[in-house]
């Protein structure tokens, strides 16, 4: 298997100064949860004031948006003018039409679409969304969330996995486990959230650092 960097992403912050505490650990990527029932919900004010502080100090990471079933209309309202996010990450059931309109619709826009993994067969439903992201997120299932569960995808399903576009990995993503992803799973980014927490949407800035300490070292 040939190596390559792993991409971090830290997903589900809540406020201005952990945002920045974890930017200059040299992460990749920060997400915010714009889901309301998730207890990582922000108010889109406040996500505004987080990605523009980050936009003004740290405008090579990425500034992701993750959203679940949510109307095209309500999307594209909030990137009239100047958007502070670089990627919108769709969470929920969202189809390859909506994919495909959305991105006609704000085609600046990098599309990243999130797919939660049973079995082996959910890989497979992948495939035909590829020609219409930019990236492919891999999350655990769980009949009580669409995210944020700390849950793992059984490793035997991500094992030799490709796909024309870069794949991420998440749920259950932490320090113990990070050696065997980079390893042997070898994905083009982690994304990592409620194994990092003291409490939903407050990170342990020390658990951070260490996973992506470990990261870089592989």
């Amino acid at each position: 298997m040939d190596k390559r960097k792993t991409l971090i992403k830290i997903c589900g912050i809540t406020s201005i100064k952990q945002a920045v505490q974890v930017a200059e650990l040299g992460t990749n990527a920060i997400g915010i949860i714009s889901v309301k029932e998730s207890p990582r919900y922000i108010s889109p004010e406040k996500k505004k004031e987080i990605f523009k502080t980050l936009k003004d100090l740290y405008p090579n990471i990425e500034r992701v948006s993750v959203v679940k079933n949510s109307s095209i209309e309500s999307i594209i309202k909030n990137f009239l003018g100047e958007p502070n996010e670089t990627v919108i990450q769709l969470h929920g059931d969202e189809d390859i039409d909506y994919c495909q309109k959305l991105k006609q619709k704000i085609p600046s826009i990098r599309l990243w679409k999130a797919f939660r993994i049973k079995n082996k067969a959910d890989l497979e439903k992948i495939k035909i969304y590829e020609n219409f992201v930019d990236a492919i997120l891999l999350d655990s299932w769980n009949n009580e969330t669409y995210g944020g569960s700390g849950k793992k995808i059984e490793q035997k399903y991500l094992e030799d996995l490709s796909f024309s576009k870069p794949w991420w990995l998440a749920g259950g993503v932490s320090k113990e486990w990070v050696y065997e992803i980079v390893r042997k799973i070898n994905p083009n980014g982690v994304d990592i959230s409620s194994s990092v927490e003291i409490s939903p949407g407050i990170k342990d800035i020390n658990e951070i650092k260490f996973i992506i300490d470990e990261v870089k070292k592989y």
